[in-house]
């Protein structure tokens, strides 16, 4: 290749360049923008901070940190949970799924990234074309033949070839970037379902237990229904009650059993629902310590200002992600409208003999540059910026509509805290109260001085009192996996 021919090369080269990056911009006026667009901006439309009351300061973190940044370890203490909770993260079905998810994403932006880098491949081809003898190229076939050659009409082409979309307008980088926001607002779904997850096992493990506790609650009743039956078949014995007074007490043990079984119920099914979320497949029982449930403490957590939402919670990570995605997708398809720059080059050896393919006179080299403009698709290309333009709209008005929520979110778990933990001590007052009123009203019966309506009634007023007070702790600790779920914590 001689000196001349290299500067021409460069000359071509420099002139395609220069053509695109200079010419260009002044061709970006309103024609290649016919449309007004008005990007819409995200808005914070709630308040800086919680009006609250915050945690004691033994246990209130530091600088003032939210309570979702306490690993779901530290939070949930119960080592039988934390067990639970690891095994559904290593078999759960959905979990999976998402982490699939990511995987599609991340390659997306691999391909992404190889739609910019230049197209360089190697070829090898061969043919053969036979003119018509009455054409020129026939006859020089026929002139060529008697020569040193034999077959000219054969050819061969070895070599490699490159062609490169010049990013200008960053069309395809910005393409690119979403691509990474996509990743990004699916690793923020995987933190979303591992806190989902994570707070669903452990509000069914504590129901699991209060199931527990209100079997072991109906069995003492039972035992205390039964003596009660028994006394009430020797007074009818002695002739000092009547058969009435033994139907109703016998009536109201048979509903305390019928309850017991179905209570027995409800701890099947939950165990069952505990083992689908976990992926474990065997007929063993949860392991749990359902006797520590009623002395669980349950204290108020510490929310922390609003905008510590943005760090901790993972769907409004996800949305925040979301809108950068969608805001690079409008500029990489607005760029769709602009002047298309694409450089061609290539070079290799060329010959109609496998034995002159590698010689000097055989090499061959080329270089092309090109500048498009749409013309006929521009009705395509606007239609993509507005539906583009759509979906930036929506990921912004998606990403107020999922900080409210969480705002609200926490606040109705804190206010319900607040209401389980007076309606738990009113409760547990009550429970008392008509503990002592059933050896009250046995002692009254025994001297005649009640009816034995008045033991019946307090007995089923204790059950029912001591059943609730089960169900408003339950509420309590529902309340407080509820609130650190809201502000974002179980993810990591």
């Amino acid at each position: 290749m001689s000196r001349i021919e290299i500067k021409k090369i460069i000359s071509l080269s420099t002139l395609i360049t220069f053509m695109g990056v200079l010419q260009a911009p002044a061709f970006a006026k309103s024609w290649f923008h016919p449309l007004k667009l008005k990007e819409k901006k995200e808005t914070v439309n709630v308040p800086k901070e919680y009006d609250t009351p915050q945690v004691p300061d033994t246990i209130r973190l530091s600088g003032g940190v939210s309570a979702a940044s306490i690993s779901w370890r530290q939070f949930f203490s119960d080592p039988d949970l934390v067990h639970l909770i690891e095994t559904a993260l290593a078999n759960n079905q959905e979990f999976n799924i998402a982490l699939q998810d990511i995987e599609i994403a991340a390659n997306e932006v691999q391909e992404k990234q190889g739609e910019y880098l230049p197209k360089v491949g190697l070829g090898f081809g061969g043919s053969y074309i036979k003119p018509s003898e009455n054409t020129p190229e026939g006859v020089l076939d026929k002139i060529v033949e008697k020569g040193f050659y034999r077959y000219p009409d054969f050819n061969l082409n070895l070599g490699p070839s490159m062609s490169w979309e010049v990013d200008i307008w960053r069309r395809l980088r910005n393409a690119k970037d979403a691509a990474r926001m996509r990743m990004a607002a699916q690793y923020e779904v995987r933190n979303f379902l591992i806190s989902r997850l994570v707070t669903e096992i452990a509000r069914n493990y504590y129901e699991l237990m209060a199931l527990d506790t209100a079997l072991k609650i109906l069995d003492e009743n039972i035992s205390i229904q039964e003596a009660a039956f028994l006394k009430m078949q020797i007074l009818k014995r002695y002739g000092k009650s009547n058969q009435l007074a033994v139907n109703r007490f016998e009536a109201q043990l048979n509903k305390t059993r019928s309850q017991r079984f179905e209570t027995k119920q409800n701890i099947v099914e939950k165990e069952n629902r505990l083992k689908f979320l976990s992926g474990i497949y065997n007929d063993g029982p949860i392991v749990r310590h359902s006797e520590q449930l009623m002395a669980m403490p349950v204290d108020e957590l510490q929310t922390g200002v609003s905008t510590q939402l943005l760090e901790n919670r993972a769907d409004i990570r996800q949305a925040e992600a979301a809108i950068k995605a969608a805001k690079l997708d409008l500029k990489s398809v607005k760029a769709q409208l602009l002047p298309n720059l694409t450089i061609r080059a290539g070079v290799g050896f060329s010959g109609f003999s496998p034995q002159l393919l590698f010689h000097p006179e055989s090499l061959f080299y080329n270089a092309i540059g090109d500048v498009m403009v749409p013309l006929i698709n521009r009705k395509a290309i606007l239609a993509r910026i507005k539906t583009a333009d759509a979906l930036q709209t929506q990921a912004v008005l998606n990403y107020e509509q999922t900080l409210l929520k969480a705002y609200t979110d926490v606040l109705n778990q804190v206010a319900n805290i607040k209401n389980m933990q007076q309606a738990f001590e009113a409760k547990r007052k009550e429970v008392i109260l008509l503990e002592e009123a059933i050896v009250k009203a046995n002692s009254l019966f025994k001297y005649a001085k009640a009816t034995y309506i008045e033991v019946l009634l307090t007995q089923e007023e204790k059950l029912i009192a001591e059943k609730e007070q089960v169900e408003v702790k339950m509420n309590l600790i529902g309340s407080k996996i509820n609130l650190y779920r809201a502000l974002g914590g179980g993810w990591r």
